[in-house]
């Protein structure tokens, strides 16, 4: 029987968990009151205007309780505003505030930093033929 270390989606799982940790841990340490989670849903916000939270969802990798509740932490911090869909409303519309994009824009720096402090010692033809192999596995699973 293989040891769990040999499989190849352990390691995979372990190297993502492990970047989430570090980037996580970075945020803290300078200061920044937001989670990696709340920074990719203000990303894709950003990405994306007008997205259904559900689209949200899979973007991010969450269930739509998950995103919920980090849409609520948000809110309450005053990175996004919710308005109410006037035609529908069980539906509501985000918009990212002037503090959204801040943080934003401040945090990116600290993020490009933290993928170039992980990435040391990989090339750029390594990094190609890595983003190929994921892509592969990605369509071999769709």
């Amino acid at each position: 029987m293989e040891k769990l270390e040999d499989i190849i989606f352990y390691s995979m799982d372990k190297t993502i968990r492990s970047y989430r940790m570090y980037a996580q841990k970075k945020l803290k340490e300078n200061g920044f009151k937001i989670t990696i989670d709340q920074w990719l849903v203000i990303k894709v916000l950003m990405e994306n205007p007008g997205i259904s939270q559900q689209s949200i969802a899979e973007k991010v990798f969450k269930d739509n309780a998950s995103v919920t509740r980090i849409i609520e932490l948000l809110v309450k911090s005053g990175y996004l505003k919710r308005t109410e869909n006037q035609l529908d409303r069980r539906k509501s519309s985000l918009k990212i505030t002037s503090s959204g994009k801040k943080i934003i824009a401040d945090v990116q720096e600290l993020v490009k930093r933290n993928r170039s402090i992980a990435l040391q010692g990989i090339d750029q033809k390594e990094l190609e033929i890595l983003q190929n192999l994921l892509t592969k596995i990605s369509t071999n699973c769709a």
